[in-house]
């Protein structure tokens, strides 16, 4: 599947609310998805809701994920249950006149599906490892038999997925507007990388390291 294609909305991943903000390009979904660092995975775990945060990697129209193969939630998934993942982008806060309009602008991505392990597990764990912190596979120890043996690595495809986008100042109420007794606007958040700290060693920074917030 190319990335020039819609995204087609099943009953579960079409908006309700906030369709306005329904975005169907399937290349938004994976901008979204490359900026993000954290997935929130959820799946049922002995007949209740089990929420879990963590590292992910997308490839194409897939992502991978990893955990322990001791985990519960992990079996669960492998039982063929269905899992939810999102993924959510905070780009700034919105300030309207009114409380009731007050809101943010953000860029979150939920999908829907089964995970499955992954067919090459070792290359969806280099996957994982490149998006989280690039330049790291080829320069660190690379994983032993024994790590492999205790990392399930999972895949999830991309094809059921929904995309929302809010951008820009507030919604306001016509009588706020005209009344006009308050400053209104939104305050964009900026995230930036701040300087690598070593830990006890007396090597030069790598510039896969150092180059990254630059």
């Amino acid at each position: 599947m190319t990335s020039d294609l819609q995204l087609s909305p099943t009953p579960r991943s079409t908006p309700v609310r906030g369709k306005k903000r329904a975005v169907q390009d399937r290349q938004v979904l994976y901008d979204i998805l490359d900026a993000g660092l954290v997935c929130h995975l959820a799946v049922e775990v002995d007949g209740a809701p089990f929420l879990i945060p963590t590292a992910y990697g997308r490839d194409g129209n897939r992502i991978f994920l990893h955990g322990s193969t001791g985990s519960r939630s992990i079996r669960s998934m492998l039982e063929g249950k269905q899992v939810c993942v999102a993924v959510t982008l905070v780009d700034g806060v919105v300030y309207s006149r009114s409380v009731f309009h007050h809101s943010m602008n953000y860029r979150s991505a939920i999908i829907h599906g089964t995970a499955k392990i992954a067919d090459d597990p070792e290359h969806a764990l280099r996957v994982i490892v490149e998006h989280v912190t690039p330049g790291s596979w080829d320069y660190a120890r690379e994983p032993s038999k024994k790590e492999l043996a205790q990392t399930a690595a999972l895949e999830i495809d991309l094809t059921e997925a929904s995309v929302k986008v809010r951008e820009g100042g507030p919604g306001e109420e016509p009588s706020d507007l005209e009344a006009n007794l308050v400053w209104a606007g939104h305050m964009p958040l900026i995230t930036t990388w701040g300087e690598p700290v070593p830990h006890e060693t007396d090597k030069a920074i790598p510039p896969h390291v150092s180059a990254r917030g630059r």
